[in-house]
């Protein structure tokens, strides 16, 4: 799948189109194929600097965490939504 990600703090020009890993819902998670997503106010600040997410390299290396779509996996534990919700 692709995603927008960065292995370095700094400007927005760290940020890189790239193929990664499509994952795998873990028991008590839902994978959801994004159709939209959004910058929030916390994303620059995330991306410039190093603080919460990691002192020497970003711990994620995605960002954004607000977002629209369907699921398209289940793990074994999720019982309230399947995939096509």
């Amino acid at each position: 799948m692709k995603a927008i990600v960065y292995t370095r703090f700094g400007p927005p020009e760290v940020l890189q189109l790239a193929e990664v890993e499509k994952p795998t819902p873990a028991d008590n998670e839902v994978l959801i194929k994004i159709h939209a997503a959004t910058v929030s106010a916390e994303d620059p600040g995330m991306r410039a600097s190093p603080g919460f997410n990691g002192l020497r390299q970003p711990r994620r290396q995605i960002l954004g965490e607000y977002l629209a779509g369907e699921i398209e996996a289940v793990g074994k534990g999720v019982k309230r939504y399947r995939p096509g919700d």
